[in-house]
């Protein structure tokens, strides 16, 4: 004897598990999954493009595409990984050298510290230059110690990576050619009505998009800004510093003044002055109007949230899910205030945004077996 509701609560309790236990097998591979979907809804205006021209062959167009992503996204990665390892072997050599510098600045920005940070340094025998020499020395062996140590979970790190970016190049080819009958499957299957979907898929769309590209714009801009800006200051390791810029620029309102300010504060401290005033203003002034302009208009525009959530989104994500969290926080962020606008009437069949016409026909189409 059956009770009423019994068979589908259990069919219900059966999903459930099956679904947990889906994305449990996923969760290693998560990044390479969020990145190629990522990347698959960027460039897929890309893959229709190359479609026309190659005669409507969808799986020579996705080829093509993914060939197109490595050449502009994964080769000048290369390149400048390439770059950086020349720039951290010259300043580690630099730094196994004395500078004739270092104890006039040590002395310098000793004297200007308050009271307590003096106290404090000379508690720690970081009160002369030749201290703090030997400290950087001890941290340097200890630093090679470590890795030497550790060779066999970086090893295995490089491994897991290579599997993880093959992961990626991988699903990234069948997202690009299989993408628009794999949403429609996905979307047909949501108990929810037509708009509220299509809503919800296109300002994911929308916020990915904004978010990847409008960071990657804003990240490549200060870093090349910023090594432009060292290299005039005749600061060593531009190329690592832009770098490290670029790298830091995902953190809005922060993001190279962690690099910057720093170096300012050390060519003051050197007497370098207009070394210094360069860089105070070329970074006040230039980097910061390309931040404050670039970034709202790239990103605010297209995901429609005002600059304080895009931050704290992005602080957040980044505090959680790491380096993913920069596209993760937003959009997570923009679904909330999607739902919410949904539930509360704000947002209806009249207002809402679309799916494009032409990726809901291609939908219809299904996979070449």
């Amino acid at each position: 004897m059956r009770f009423n509701g019994l068979t589908k609560g259990f069919f219900i309790l059966i999903l459930a598990i099956v679904s947990v236990a889906f994305f449990d097998i996923l969760a290693p591979y998560f990044s390479a999954v969020l990145w190629a979907s990522i990347l698959a809804v960027i460039f897929h205006p890309v893959k229709n493009k190359l479609r026309g021209w190659v005669g409507e062959r969808n799986g020579v167009a996705s080829l093509l595409t993914l060939v197109v992503i490595c050449l502009i996204v994964f080769t000048p990665l290369v390149v400048i990984l390439s770059s950086l390892a020349i720039e951290l072997n010259v300043v580690y050599t630099k730094l196994q050298h004395t500078n004739p510098q270092f104890p006039e600045v040590v002395a310098s920005l000793f004297a200007h510290l308050p009271d307590w940070a003096r106290n404090f340094l000379v508690e720690h025998n970081l009160d002369n230059a030749a201290q703090i020499q030997q400290k950087l020395s001890d941290v340097a062996l200890k630093g090679g110690q470590y890795l030497a140590g550790s060779a066999f979970l970086i090893g295995k790190g490089t491994f897991g990576f290579a599997v993880s970016f093959g992961v990626m190049i991988y699903l990234l080819f069948f997202l690009l050619k299989d993408g628009p009958w794999l949403v429609r499957q996905i979307l047909d299957s949501l108990p929810l009505s037509d708009f509220v979907k299509q809503h919800l898929f296109a300002k994911f769309a929308a916020v990915s998009r904004a978010t990847v590209k409008g960071t990657a714009v804003v990240a490549v801009v200060q870093g090349i800004l910023g090594g432009i800006a060292f290299y005039i200051a005749g600061i060593d390791g531009s190329v690592l510093w832009g770098a490290l810029m670029a790298f830091l620029s995902l953190i809005p309102a922060v993001g190279s003044a962690i690099i910057w300010v720093p170096a300012a504060i050390f060519l003051f401290a050197t007497q370098q002055l207009w070394q210094g005033f360069f860089i105070v203003g070329f970074f006040v002034i230039i980097v910061g109007l390309v931040d404050n302009i670039l970034r709202p208009l790239l990103v605010g525009k297209d995901t429609k949230m005002p600059d304080y959530l895009i931050l704290i989104s992005t602080l957040g994500g980044m505090e959680i899910y790491g380096i993913n969290g920069f596209v993760i926080g937003p959009l997570v962020a923009a679904l909330f205030i999607a739902c919410w606008n949904l539930l509360s009437g704000r947002d209806h069949a009249g207002n809402v945004d679309e799916i494009d016409e032409a990726f809901i026909e291609e939908g219809r189409n299904p996979p070449d077996l």
